[in-house]
């Protein structure tokens, strides 16, 4: 299919082609940054802010990074993911110590909340500095990267609403938090908040609940590549017992393939028609 025209700045509320851009937008963000730039004027935005905060061992990551595309009418920060294997003992142990969340509302997976701690405080000023027109503000990121926007999201509305975003849309976003965060996250962005989950997607499916929650609003895509906005009974089960097999890290397996960025953007193409 003929891929849509580049992002819609003007229209409001859930749209599948803005789900489509904001998937490329999160792929961009593990470009170099003059490739960042580049695409980014091609799209129609003028600005563009890069953040990254790096780290020392014993932490998994070297770096984590995000950028900031700003235009007259929309702002879109998009946060870089990494391998799962990276980061494998965060998303399987269900040991993995909490953080207090945003606001003081409930808690935090510990992992996720350091990789962001450094970072956000940037992201914070380039919103500022770049919402000059009452721009709509857009987060978005795949799989850490959409741990990390879920997260910036959440403490925007809950420390700082007048940066509040318009809408998160995340793209294979592993579980980030606990029920009660998950909650108070949803009272913000009801209705703005979009996490696609593609099959069987291992990182979607951990950490390891009841610790670890999802906020709402599933996209779900189904084997066949067909859009939901819930997971079919079926589905789930299947997919569960995915995750649970002994090599579902392994680069061939199933869950693995479902997570990758190019799967998420062909079948997004797909249900767009």
């Amino acid at each position: 299919m003929a891929v849509p025209a580049p992002f819609d700045q003007t229209s409001s509320g859930y749209s599948l082609r803005r789900a489509y851009w904001l998937a490329r937008a999160a792929g961009l963000a593990h470009e170099d940054r003059a490739t960042v730039e580049a695409q980014a004027a091609r799209w129609g935005f003028d600005r563009v802010r890069h953040h990254e905060s790096r780290f020392t061992p014993p932490f998994p990551l070297d770096a984590v990074q995000a950028c900031t595309l700003a235009s007259d009418r929309m702002i879109v920060t998009a946060f870089r993911g990494t391998e799962p294997a990276r980061i494998r003992d965060w998303l399987t142990d269900p040991g993995t110590p909490l953080k207090p969340g945003p606001g003081g509302n409930g808690y935090v997976h510990q992992g996720f909340a350091e990789a962001l701690e450094p970072l956000y405080p940037d992201v914070q000023r380039a919103l500022g500095d770049l919402r000059t027109h009452g721009q709509a503000v857009y987060l978005t990121g795949h799989g850490l990267g959409g741990a990390l926007a879920m997260l910036a999201g959440a403490r925007m509305y809950l420390e700082d609403p007048y940066l509040a975003a318009d809408g998160v849309y995340t793209y294979g976003q592993p579980r980030t938090c606990d029920r009660l965060l998950a909650e108070a996250f949803h009272q913000g962005y009801g209705g703005r908040m979009y996490r696609f989950v593609n099959n069987g997607d291992l990182v979607a499916q951990l950490p390891p609940e009841p610790v670890f929650t999802h906020v709402r609003a599933l996209r779900y895509i189904d084997s066949g590549g067909r859009l939901h906005e819930s997971m079919p009974m079926f589905s789930a089960l299947t997919d569960r017992a995915g995750a649970l097999t002994a090599d579902a890290f392994a680069p061939e397996s199933d869950g693995l393939r479902d997570h990758l960025m190019p799967h998420y953007l062909a079948a997004l193409e797909e249900n767009l028609g």
